[in-house]
């Protein structure tokens, strides 16, 4: 089965050229303990048979600074795409966005509102001085991940798909929705969310793990999900290597937690989606 990886990041051994700048200050442990140059992903990809990936920026790591993810598509373009992480907020977004995906090479970006160093969730991305940013992205046709938790920030969310219906955003980890507590109602919360045509959903281990781990319950989720949205508007990506399992256990997870899902949505999940959010990816190539 052709496979894509979403979401994979990065980190060089080169201080000197790729210096850190991590966002929020501190450097996420992830980073400093299992770092993965493009050279290790590759091989890692080559290893399970992943031929494509995309590079999203490790923003704990290198902030705004997409020097290497940029440069790491570059140098190896049949097997990358570069997505890096991006400031909506500063002036002149809108044409800083235009250069970074037509003149630099992006095939999208990420909008970085909470994580492992940035624990309080930032409503930014739905701020008005930001639209300029949303409205180059409708534009340009590209696509936008969007780092951030399900809860309060739900309405930012909503009104962004709802004030710019034509741009394509990809919620990062699905939102973390809540699968432990009660799959049926995290199932529920984000099934609402698919009435916005714009928004796919990026399913990874921090999702499939509670799923796995909900058993028989699974379905309690997924179903309702994959009813609204489709399997064409989800994605799979693995989180490697900021997920502490290697990308052999990864994929095996995801295969072994919709392996009950009809082949045509399992293609879809696991590289059909892909390349219809990023054409830069082509289209479906035999795995080494």
């Amino acid at each position: 089965m052709d496979v894509v990886d979403t979401h994979c990041h990065i980190i060089a051994e080169d201080l000197t050229a790729y210096p850190r700048a991590p966002l929020g200050g501190r450097q996420s442990e992830w980073a400093a303990a299992r770092p993965v140059t493009a050279e290790g992903l590759l091989a890692r990809m080559d290893e399970v048979g992943i031929r494509q990936a995309v590079l999203v920026q490790a923003t704990t790591a290198y902030g705004y600074d997409n020097s290497y993810v940029l440069d790491s598509f570059r140098r190896a373009p049949d097997r990358f795409i570069a997505v890096g992480t991006f400031d909506p907020l500063e002036p002149g977004a809108g044409a800083r966005l235009v250069a970074g995906c037509r003149d630099d090479g992006l095939a999208g970006v990420r909008l970085f509102t909470s994580g492992s160093t940035v624990p309080t969730q930032g409503e930014w991305f739905a701020a008005p001085e930001t639209q300029e940013f949303w409205e180059a992205a409708g534009e340009l046709g590209i696509t936008v991940c969007l780092q951030m938790r399900l809860g309060p920030a739900t309405k930012q969310l909503v009104s962004v798909l709802e004030r710019f219906p034509s741009v394509r955003v990809l919620l990062d980890h699905m939102g973390y929705p809540d699968i432990a507590a009660s799959p049926s109602r995290a199932g529920k919360e984000v099934a609402e969310l698919a009435q916005n045509p714009g928004l796919h959903l990026k399913l990874t281990h921090r999702n499939l793990e509670r799923l796995r781990d909900a058993g028989e319950r699974a379905d309690d989720f997924l179903q309702p999900v994959l009813s609204a949205f489709g399997a064409e508007r989800i994605a799979w990506g693995s989180n490697c290597p900021a997920a502490e399992q290697p990308l052999t256990e990864l994929l095996e997870l995801a295969q072994n937690v919709l392996g009950t899902l009809p082949e045509e949505a399992r293609e879809q999940i696991f590289a059909g989606t892909a390349r219809r959010l990023y054409p830069g990816l082509g289209t479906a190539q035999t795995s080494n």
